[in-house]
């Protein structure tokens, strides 16, 4: 096959994880489906940069729960002016390798944020603006701590 492209996504524990936080929200996807490495370091970054600024890098833990193993593979066409001299169709069209995806199942978790209860409005806000650059719809689940939220 060639080799595999490194994945986008640089790390998946952001935060304080050595910390025990008493709250704990998940996002999870309502539809199966695969997930590119680039979405979902886009998620990752987009749920961190709220986090780091509004509650502080010691005040949560945001971890990153799928792996994105699938290969991508991609069989690029010639286009354009003489492209039926040059390309050869379908002839060998396993394709080259592109990126790497994660395979999601209906109700897995995605990320996970463990916080303080008053850092759970800004989570969710975090989770929510993630769930935005993922490709299926999502939905929030507070784990653990719901009953010091009320």
């Amino acid at each position: 096959m060639g080799g595999v492209p490194g994945s986008r996504i640089t790390q998946f524990d952001l935060g304080s994880p050595a910390t025990d936080f008493p709250v704990e929200v998940s996002l999870r996807f309502k539809e199966p489906c695969q997930v590119r490495h680039t979405a979902l370091e886009a998620a990752r970054i987009a749920a961190n940069r709220i986090l780091s600024k509004d509650v502080g890098t010691a005040n949560y833990h945001l971890k990153i729960r799928v792996y994105p193993h699938i290969v991508l593979r991609e069989h690029k066409m010639a286009t354009g002016a003489g492209a039926d001299r040059v390309s050869g169709g379908m002839r060998a069209a396993f394709g080259k390798a592109v990126g790497t995806a994660a395979r999601i199942d209906s109700d897995q978790v995605i990320m996970t944020i463990r916080t303080t209860p008053q850092g759970f409005k800004v989570a969710k806000d975090a989770l929510w603006r993630a769930s935005m650059k993922l490709p299926s719809p999502c939905y929030l689940q507070v784990e653990k701590g719901a009953e010091l939220l009320t």
